[in-house]
Order: C-alpha cells, then sequence, then structure tokens
C-alpha cells in the first residue's frame, strides 16, 4: 500500500498501477462479433489509476470531495470501476444499492441515506425524478451517458478539460474513517445500509487473500460486481462476465464458461444459484475446466449435490469454498467442499445443520442464549454450551460497526463489551458449535417456528426433505400467533408433476417427516410454483411472503 499510515481502499490502486503498469485491472464485454463471441475492453492498471485520477479531479471540481455521501447507480462497465475508485480516492462514501431489491425498498434506503450527490445513467435520473429519490438532500447531480433536462453535469463533458496523465493525490483516509454504506439484501426485513470503514474493507482483503491463497497475478471472475472491487489489493486481473447481475439464478452458463477458458480464470465467485446453473450445464456437456484453482460461492447454504457437479469440472484437489458471513461481515468461517462431500454432508441430511467450518482466523466466534430483545453489554454468561442452538455473534476488524441512520437497529444488532470500544455483532443466524470447534448453521432466528411442541430451525428441518430427488429446494415456514405457530413446509419441485404425482409426493414427505424425531409434528406440505428468493444471490428465502401465501392456501 501506498504511504504506511493510507487506510484508504483505493490507496491500493496507484501502488500496483506503478508496480505493473501494463497488467490488465478489468476486462468487460461491450458487444459481440460476428460468430457470437464476446469482445472486452480493458482497462490497465495503469489506465485504471489515470482515468479515476481525472474523474477525481473532475468530482471535487464539482463539490463531491471528503465524506460526500453519493449514490453511484451505473451498470457494471468500465465507468462503474473508474467512478468508485474515484470516488474512494477523494474520500466521498458511496451508496451502493442492489437495483433488484425493488423501487419500495429503493426509495427508503435513499432517504434514509441522506445522499448529497447522485451519480446515474439516464435511466436512473428519470426514475430518481420520476419516483422523487432523495429530493430532499441532494444537490449534486451527475450523469454516465446523455444528459437531458434534469440538470447537473455528465461524465463526458466534467472530465474533457483535465490533461489524461493528471496526478491526483488519494485521500489519507483513517481506518475508522466511513468508506461506504452498502446495503443489506433485506432477506428479513427492510434493508440496512451497514456502514463500512476503509479499516473494514482492509481486514476483509487480508481475511480473503490469506484463507484461500490469493496471489499476485491471478485472473478472477466475480459474478457479483461489487466484488472485483478487491482485485486491486489482491493483485488480481478481473474479467467481468456477460450476464444480468441482477439475476444470477438466470445467467447463461454458456457465457460464464466461455469467458473461464478465454482468460484463464483462476478464481471465481458466484452465488449458490449460478454455481448450480454452471455445474448442470458442466454436466450434460462435459465441460472441463482446469484454470480454476478455487470456486467461492455465499450468500446462502451451498447444496452438496450442486458442490458435487460443479467440482467435476475442476482438476483433482480444487474446491468450491463456502465462507459465512453477511454484508455486516464477511468472511466469518470457511470450509471446502472436499470436507462437504466426504464428511458434513450426511449430518446435514440427518437434520443436523450445515457446517460452515471453522471461524477464520481474525474472528472471534461465540454462541448466545436466543433472545429477539436488545443486549447492552456482553457478558460470559450469555454463551451457551457446545452442541447447544443459539445466537451466532462474532468480533473482528472486519465486523461493521453500525448501520446509518438506524440506531434501533444498531442497538439491536451489537452488543457492547465494556471497557473499551469493542463489540460483538449479532449474526441474527442460529447455530451451534460441535466438539471439533466448528459451525454449523441452523437458519435465521426470525424464521424459527416456535410450536407447542417445541421450537423448528428452518435449515436442519428442510435438509431432512431436501434429500427427496423430485425436491428442488423447500422451505419451513410458521402461522398462527407466535409460541402456537403451525408448521408448514413448502416444497419447489426439480420438474413439474401431474396431480396423481404431487399426491404421491406429499404421502411421501408425511413419511418423511414421521420417521425423524425433529419433524415428526409436521403434517402439511405445500408444492408452491416458484419460491420469492433474493434478487442478489437469488438463493435466500423470503420466508415472510411464503408464510403470507401458505395462509391464503390453508383458509
Amino acid at each position: 500500500m501506498s504511504g504506511s499510515q493510507n487506510y484508504n481502499i483505493a490507496a491500493h490502486l496507484p501502488a500496483m498501477a506503478t508496480k505493473q503498469p501494463a497488467t490488465a485491472a478489468v476486462h468487460f464485454p461491450y458487444k459481440r462479433d460476428k460468430e457470437k463471441q464476446s469482445l472486452y475492453q480493458t482497462y490497465t492498471y495503469a489506465e485504471l489509476d489515470q482515468q479515476s485520477n481525472r474523474i477525481a479531479a473532475g468530482l471535487e471540481s464539482i463539490g463531491i470531495g471528503r465524506d460526500v455521501r453519493t449514490v453511484l447507480m451505473v451498470n457494471p462497465s468500465l465507468d462503474f470501476f473508474a467512478l468508485t475508485f474515484a470516488l474512494f480516492k477523494v474520500g466521498a462514501v458511496p451508496i451502493l444499492i442492489d437495483p433488484g431489491m425493488g423501487v419500495k425498498n429503493l426509495k427508503i434506503c435513499l432517504a434514509e441515506a441522506e445522499p448529497e450527490a447522485f451519480i446515474g445513467i439516464p435511466k436512473a435520473q428519470i426514475a430518481r425524478l420520476l419516483l422523487g429519490w432523495g429530493k430532499k438532500s441532494l444537490k449534486i447531480i451527475l450523469t454516465v451517458g446523455s444528459r437531458w433536462f434534469w440538470g447537473g453535469t455528465s461524465l463526458a463533458k466534467l472530465i474533457e478539460p483535465i490533461a489524461q496523465n493528471h496526478h491526483y493525490e488519494t485521500a489519507h483516509t483513517t481506518a475508522d474513517e466511513t468508506a461506504a454504506i452498502l446495503f443489506t439484501s433485506g432477506s428479513t426485513g427492510v434493508p440496512k445500509g451497514a456502514v463500512y470503514s476503509h479499516g473494514n474493507f482492509i481486514a476483509q482483503v487480508a481475511a480473503l487473500r490469506d484463507i484461500y491463497q490469493i496471489t499476485s497475478g491471478e485472473i478472477d471472475l466475480p459474478t457479483f460486481p461489487l466484488f472485483a472491487l478487491f482485485a486491486p489489493a489482491l493483485g488480481m486481473t478481473s474479467v467481468i462476465p456477460e450476464m444480468d447481475f441482477t439475476r444470477p439464478g438466470s445467467v447463461d452458463p454458456e457465457k460464464i464458461i466461455a469467458a473461464i477458458k478465454h482468460f484463464n480464470v483462476t478464481t471465481m465467485f458466484g452465488s449458490p444459484a449460478l454455481i448450480r446453473r454452471v455445474g448442470l450445464y458442466g454436466e450434460k456437456h462435459s465441460v472441463q475446466l482446469p484454470s480454476l484453482k478455487r470456486a467461492i460461492s455465499a450468500g446462502a447454504p451451498v447444496p452438496a449435490v450442486v458442490l458435487e457437479r460443479f467440482v467435476k469440472m475442476v482438476n483433482p484437489g480444487v474446491q468450491v469454498f463456502t465462507p459465512y458471513g453477511a454484508t455486516e461481515s464477511l468472511p466469518v468461517c470457511s470450509i471446502g467442499s472436499e470436507e462437504i462431500l466426504q464428511n458434513t454432508r450426511f449430518a446435514t441430511d440427518q437434520g443436523e445443520g450445515v457446517c460452515v467450518g471453522f471461524p477464520v482466523p481474525s474472528i472471534q466466534l461465540e454462541i448466545i442464549r436466543i433472545n429477539d430483545h436488545t443486549i447492552s453489554i456482553w457478558q460470559d454468561d450469555l454463551k451457551v454450551t457446545e452442541g447447544e442452538i443459539g445466537e451466532i455473534v462474532v468480533k473482528g476488524p472486519q465486523v461493521t460497526r453500525n448501520y446509518f441512520n438506524r440506531a434501533e437497529s444498531t442497538r439491536l444488532a451489537k452488543i457492547a463489551v465494556s471497557g473499551g470500544d469493542d463489540f460483538f455483532h449479532r449474526m441474527g443466524d442460529l447455530g451451534y458449535r460441535d466438539e471439533q470447534g466448528r459451525i454449523w448453521f441452523c437458519g435465521r432466528k426470525a424464521h424459527r417456528v416456535i410450536t407447542p411442541l417445541g421450537t423448528l430451525f428452518t435449515i436442519p428441518c428442510e435438509a431432512i426433505f431436501n434429500t427427496h430427488t423430485k425436491i428442488f429446494r423447500s422451505a419451513l415456514v410458521g402461522i398462527g400467533p407466535v409460541a402456537e405457530q403451525q408448521p408448514v413446509v413448502c416444497v419447489e419441485l426439480e420438474e413439474s408433476l401431474n396431480q396423481q404425482e404431487q399426491k404421491q409426493l406429499i404421502a411421501e414427505l408425511g413419511n418423511i417427516a414421521q420417521s425423524h424425531d425433529m419433524t415428526k409434528n409436521i403434517h402439511h406440505f405445500l408444492i408452491h410454483p416458484s419460491f420469492p428468493v433474493d434478487i442478489r444471490h437469488n438463493a435466500k428465502i423470503f420466508r415472510e411472503k411464503l408464510a403470507v401465501w401458505v395462509q391464503e392456501q390453508l383458509r
């Protein structure tokens, strides 16, 4: 990193531009040739550094500088990367919101974030005007593309007078200075803005590098664009695939495979839904991906059968790693496909939860008694005994301190440690620690079903039904008043069945339920056409929405 005390996450970029100026920083697909092959535009490290310097100077000239909260609504593109690094370089605070979270949530998030500046493509600018996004706080408008009637200036005009080789000194930010606001996917409740400090980002990069032994010169395929921003810190080249980033579950596997082969990609990140699609295609067409050294999948548990298919495409010894974490803290734990396939999958199928591995070295992880209320001060007697299911709490340098403008949510999610400014973050997830020290995930705290005969946890129960070959995935929901809930299992099928086959399936599920102590009090099974899931990973099931549907079905 340039300058020993500069914690700015963007400081890695000029350092890499000096060290390896001609190395590609990012390849981006911009069109297809006559043979329908993707053609890529490329920024070398020197070009990305120079372009982000020019944009940084331009941003400052219109008032986007240190601490200015700035919404960035630009599609993945070379401009997106140059703009993001420019925002970090000036010390501004980019607000990064998933466009797939829905119009209503977008408006709430933007009102909460109180942005002063808005950088967006024309479509985003029109939506901002029509839907009244951030109108109370916005002062600066910058358009990427053609600017029409909404004022402000365009990116092209802004940087036109600035010399190609303009030098810009990256802002010297401290470790605890706010670097960005990243909104959660909102799988339980309204999305919240996690406040990332530069120190959080740097700890995250160091953890990912050390756990997965990523070395400089590797080629990365990040199917979640934000992850590409870590590449300069790790000395990697990013290859952006041709895909709709808001719909990873409907990705074209041929395009992903083509990009991996064309660039000899060594590491890739993909949501469980994307890994599943690529694996299915790979199995059907006997695809081999010899350049891959590792794949990383996060966002929800990855079924063993999905891992099994994917590892058939890679060299022996190459694994799919499934780190556990959340927007507020990533990574927390990590496990590889080898251990899952040879060992933990069998316990998962028996309803023991999903093993997420050991906590990563920088994280202190504890399991505490389940509690839906605020816990203001940490006490050791909050902890449960080994093997007991409780709430997962974590402490470490990659854990974010608070939510922006959400004091109540912050109070609920953090437990102060007395005698300093340290704290534990409550993951909102349930799990337990086994005798080896590994952590097993048992689902979201908000999704547990409290019945008169005891509490049921989603992940352990669902895994039992997911062993049925006709089931793609299942979801446990509770209906009725809390503590007296009636458990119902919804299932999504691998392929459609006729009425007689559906009846037969439900009878078989009833028999499976009876054969396990954990599920013997579940008597209702419903077939759902297509679960509502989060856009970001296409894997988190919106059980609250399913519960509403179940109530309608059982009337």
